[in-house]
């Protein structure tokens, strides 16, 4: 038959094009992407026996954290402690090394660790880019599969953050900031409280920071996450209670606080900071909260290393989504790993209810303990009423325990070599660098480098080599 040749070509095209359109909503809908699916599965060999407990969320639900470094080491603050060394600030900030180099871990990170993982634009002051570098910066984040965040001291002007939301042609870079405002009264160098006395006095300066990103929202429809930082010191550990207590309603998402530990610059070692324990820390946070935060539940690498508590403001009463001391609770958040495992939540609504369909219909038990959950909560909340009355708002504690440089360096230097020591003290510190929750890249040595190891060991050669490359 005449031009049955072309009939048939169309035909084939047009069945290829279906094809391929059928292939790529089979895998933007499953529950998890096939490549952080093996990446899941290798982090959880990786880590120490000791560490793959049922509450252990590192290669079930996330590989874990990840930072860039070597990016922009220079900061204009001068704090107590600095966990940068001298050399940092003789290094200039470049936009077109900050872009390659984000570009270029990235891509290492999404070949190593699969997409949808959360990453850290950090190093110095990241405000000290331009807006464009800056956005620029966190695109190429986003082109690799990451959930990038901004780490800042949050001194900066509401026109910088539009500027770095909204192109030059009035458009929006992004539908959705995250940044991380590190304030406590160790910093100096803030404008209007260069030398802060005490924590309360940096209130303003916190509520501004939450403002600018508030404003944003108003006038441009871009929304944000916020988190907040503050390294925790003999002089102001007894003042932790306060600020989780003044701030919980200033619109911030998450509260890390960080013992301070002896890394980086020794001329700003004013305490004995092993005065500081993750327990007493965390004992501060639970008197702000004025509640028991359960960290039980979900264990993000090593004990020794990170505690978390999840739930939300209710009122005046802090609400845990999920009890340690509840068995109904573990066992939903049992069905929680292995229904969703790692699946990304952040997606558009039809694509994110094909993937929670898919995952509960290969496990339908997970929707059962959901529904059975669902009860439970509003009961811990109050009831019914007290959730209609006020809206649940969810905040997230967290502290973060770095360590010393001089307890890592030797046993980063075993690891690298493949050894694991005998010393009990040594093992303890290659145990928590092994289940480190917050990685770096080195493509170049094809390495994920724990932030302690970079920090402690790393940071202080790869910034003298940045004074050659970027000389200020």
């Amino acid at each position: 038959m005449p031009g049955g040749d072309g009939i048939a070509g169309r035909a084939g095209a047009s069945w290829l094009r279906a094809r391929r359109r059928l292939a790529h909503l089979e895998e933007a809908t499953r529950p998890v992407h096939r490549d952080l699916e093996a990446a899941l599965a290798r982090r959880w060999e990786e880590l120490p026996d000791a560490v793959k407990t049922p509450s252990q969320a590192i290669g079930r639900r996330t590989a874990g954290c990840e930072g860039t470094h070597g990016v922009f080491p220079r900061c204009d603050f001068a704090c107590t402690p600095c966990y940068h060394g001298r050399e940092a600030n003789r290094v200039r900030t470049d936009g077109a090394h900050t872009v390659g180099e984000v570009d270029r871990q990235m891509k290492y990170l999404r070949a190593r660790r699969g997409p949808g993982q959360n990453a850290q634009l950090i190093g110095g002051e990241v405000s000290l880019l331009s807006p464009d570098d800056h956005a620029e910066a966190l695109l190429a984040m986003r082109r690799h599969g990451r959930k990038p965040m901004s780490m800042s001291h949050g001194d900066f002007d509401y026109d910088y953050l539009r500027r770095l939301a909204i192109a030059a042609d009035g458009r929006p870079r992004f539908d959705r900031l995250s940044f991380a405002g590190h304030f406590d009264s160790m910093m100096f160098g803030r404008r209007g409280v260069r030398r802060p006395r005490r924590e309360a006095d940096l209130h303003p300066h916190r509520a501004r920071f939450c403002e600018h990103f508030r404003r944003l929202e108003r006038e441009t429809g871009i929304s944000h996450y916020l988190a907040h930082n503050m390294t925790v010191t003999p002089a102001n550990l007894g003042q932790v209670a306060e600020v989780v207590r003044d701030c919980r309603d200033m619109g911030f998402r998450m509260f890390s606080f960080q013992p301070a530990a002896f890394v980086g610059r020794a001329s700003r070692w004013k305490h004995d900071y092993r005065e500081v324990t993750a327990e007493a820390v965390w004992a501060e946070i639970e008197r702000g909260a004025g509640a028991r935060l359960p960290s039980d539940v979900f264990q993000i690498g090593d004990v020794r290393c990170n505690r978390t508590a999840y739930g939300a403001w209710v009122g005046d009463r802090w609400i845990p989504f999920l009890d340690d001391r509840v068995p109904a609770d573990l066992a939903a958040r049992d069905a929680f790993f292995s229904t969703f495992g790692g699946m990304d939540f952040v997606a558009p609504p039809a694509v994110l209810a094909a993937r929670v369909a898919r995952a509960l219909a290969a496990r339908p038990g997970g929707l059962r303990h959901a529904l059975r959950w669902v009860p439970r909560f509003v009961r811990r909340a109050g009831g019914l009423v007290s959730l209609l009355g006020h809206r649940p708002a969810p905040v997230t504690y967290v502290v973060h325990s770095f360590m010393d440089a001089e307890s890592v360096r030797p046993a980063w230097e075993l690891l690298r070599r493949g050894e694991l020591s005998d010393e009990p003290r040594v093992r303890e510190v290659q145990e928590r660098l092994q289940a480190c929750a917050y990685a770096m890249a080195h493509p170049d040595s094809d390495t994920l480098v724990p932030a302690c190891a970079q920090h402690g060991v790393l940071d202080r050669s790869e910034n003298e080599a940045l004074r050659t490359l970027l000389p200020r």
